[in-house]
């Protein structure tokens, strides 16, 4: 899902934090391809496939950032997150962050969302609200919009693995825009297979059936 290129971020850090700390953290990098790039439940890239890939910074504090680039549908570009965020926890897990959403070809269409999730064993849950926009005032993705998901997953026999997912868009424009979608991953190693399907209200309720294939180093 990343770019292997060193990101503005990741070489700040370098340059910011010295040698010595540095060398107590990791940088790792990945790469990835899926027959139709969703987000929560709505296909970014027309229904096609897409490639990916980025560069992630984590610091033994808990401290991360990173970037990630994937290709979206035709015409459209690329889409390029940049993060930055805190992490840990043991019987509780806890991820809060900011994230920036970047797209080369598509015009006032940046956002930016600060996140929470947390998670008790196989049980997951999140929020994400939009805090900066330039997409038209009082449209979809402006700010002051709110996503929400919840997750349970666990373990198959033979190395296989389900995951499934709930999430509900809140947008602050008006509730005409709303969805909920759902979501089922079935993972094996590099490989997941998803069935995705979301509300009408999202413009792309067809049920998805997506293969990818991602990994990391």
């Amino acid at each position: 899902m990343k770019t292997l290129k060193l990101s503005v971020i990741a070489a700040s850090l370098l340059a910011a934090s010295g040698f010595s700390q540095f060398a107590s953290a990791e940088v790792s990098a990945n790469i990835g391809a899926t027959s139709n790039y969703l987000w929560r439940g709505v296909s970014q890239s027309g229904d096609s496939a897409s490639v990916s890939g980025g560069l992630d910074y984590a610091d033994e504090s808990g401290f991360y950032a990173g970037t990630w680039i994937g290709s979206l549908s035709e015409g459209a570009g690329a889409e390029a997150d940049f993060y930055l965020g805190f992490s840990g926890g043991d019987d509780f897990t806890y991820d809060v962050g900011y994230i920036y959403y970047n797209y080369s070809d598509l015009t006032d269409s940046d956002f930016g969302e600060i996140y929470f999730n947390g998670g008790v064993g196989a049980f997951g849950f999140g929020v994400a609200y939009t805090i900066n926009s330039q997409v038209d005032e009082g449209s979809a993705f402006d700010t002051g919009d709110m996503y929400y998901h919840v997750s349970y997953g666990f373990d198959l026999p033979n190395d296989f693995s389900l995951g499934l997912t709930a999430g509900y868009y809140d947008f602050d424009a008006g509730s005409d825009g709303d969805y909920s979608h759902i979501q089922a991953d079935i993972s094996k190693g590099d490989f997941t297979f998803s069935i995705s399907q979301a509300e009408e209200e999202s413009g792309d309720d067809d049920l998805k059936l997506v293969v990818s294939w991602g990994t990391s180093f």
